[in-house]
């Protein structure tokens, strides 16, 4: 045993500090004789190789069922029997619920409550009558009717005079006679018998209704017909509780837009030419019209009225040179074919477009519609 130079003990043999730490883990795990744990790490190529063997799937499927691969999933439609596919998406990750279909198929498919498109307008507005706004305004005048009395203020202002607020400053200041007597009680009810006077005019209970019909070929404008002939008022039978009459004419061979209501002061309101009712006609002559021709019918053409004063006239664009569009304003009888006939044109068709800055539009020929109380004021202002 050597012996320590300085204090001449002697010296301990060294152990490693890393052997004793192992063996004392060793004896912890009850085995003494076991080497420490150590992982090898695969080659290059193994790990992926071994994932795919393990789950046996490629990376494509993987990939797939990772971003959600669509699925197909028949859909049937209410209004058909017929199966269409859609795509289904596959649910997201953190999701309670897969969705059906994306928004862009909701739209593009439609409403399966009402099994059409929105905004398709194949099954809307097929009938004037049919319109729910429509519908509204003829249930309030229905129940008017059903009425045996109603407010002397309402009563006048459903004659078109005025509101029921100024109606009830009519009253107060004694300008209207129920029966020969003034009567300026509020609230006062009124019979449908009764005789109503204001401003020395007798006046009717009935609410004003405006219907615009877009007349088709083979019906005359009248009320009635001698002849048993199909009329206007047999398109607009369910248009309004109230007997109303065509503003107007058009012939029977004439096609287009033609109002019909109740309201006596717009009906000779329109039909006056002092008021310039602008009615635009789309003709179709059986011949080209040349220019010298149009220049005549623009500076009047005389006949037994009188000079027939034209406002507008023009070729149609992009149609042929036998199709024109007049703007006129007088109303004699059938004054457009007249004024081609005087320079030896024939009207094969006549079409009225517009009248009275109403025209046909969303409307079918044979259809009619209600006006929207803006237009009723557009009239009024005339």
């Amino acid at each position: 045993m050597s012996r320590d130079n300085n204090s001449g003990r002697p010296k301990k043999p060294r152990s490693s500090t890393r052997n004793n730490a192992d063996s004392s883990r060793a004896s912890k795990s009850g085995n003494s004789g076991a080497k420490p744990f150590k992982k090898s790490f695969p080659k290059a190529g193994e790990r992926n190789s071994d994932s795919r063997k393990s789950t046996g799937t490629s990376y494509q499927d993987r990939m797939d069922k990772k971003f959600g691969k669509t699925e197909q999933t028949d859909f049937v439609t209410n209004s058909s029997e017929e199966r269409k596919t859609f795509a289904k998406s596959a649910p997201k990750r953190g999701g309670s619920r897969p969705n059906t279909f994306d928004t862009r198929d909701k739209y593009e498919r439609g409403s399966l409550k009402y099994g059409r498109r929105p905004g398709s307008g194949d099954d809307r507005n097929q009938d004037g009558a049919k319109s729910f706004v429509q519908k509204r305004r003829l249930n309030k005048i229905e129940k008017d009717i059903h009425k045996d009395t109603i407010r002397l203020n309402k009563y006048i202002a459903n004659s078109g005079i005025c509101s029921r607020r100024e109606a009830d400053e009519l009253i107060t200041q004694g300008l209207v006679e129920v029966n020969g007597k003034v009567v300026t009680e509020m609230g006062y009810q009124v019979q449908k018998t009764d005789k109503v006077i204001f401003d020395g005019q007798n006046i009717t209970p009935e609410k004003p209704v405006y219907v615009l019909l877009n007349k088709p070929k083979g019906y005359i404008s009248t009320t009635k017909d001698d002849k048993a002939r199909k009329t206007v008022m047999d398109l607009v039978a369910n248009a309004s509780p109230y007997r109303v009459f065509p503003v107007g004419r058009l012939d029977r061979s004439t096609t287009g837009v033609i109002l019909l209501t109740n309201d006596g002061h717009m009906t000779k309101k329109l039909t006056h030419p002092s008021f310039d009712a602008k009615k635009i006609y789309h003709v179709t002559l059986d011949k080209k019209l040349t220019h010298e021709d149009m220049k005549l019918i623009a500076e009047g053409i005389r006949l037994d009225e009188g000079v027939a004063v034209v406002d507008q006239i023009s070729f149609i664009e992009g149609k042929p040179k036998n199709e024109v569009g007049i703007e006129i304003h007088i109303g004699w009888n059938r004054v457009i074919r007249r004024i081609f006939q005087r320079l030896g044109y024939e009207v094969e068709a006549l079409d009225r477009v517009m009248f009275a800055g109403l025209t046909k539009k969303n409307i079918k020929r044979g259809h009619w519609r209600i006006l929207t109380e803006q237009e009723v004021n557009n009239l009024k202002m005339l």
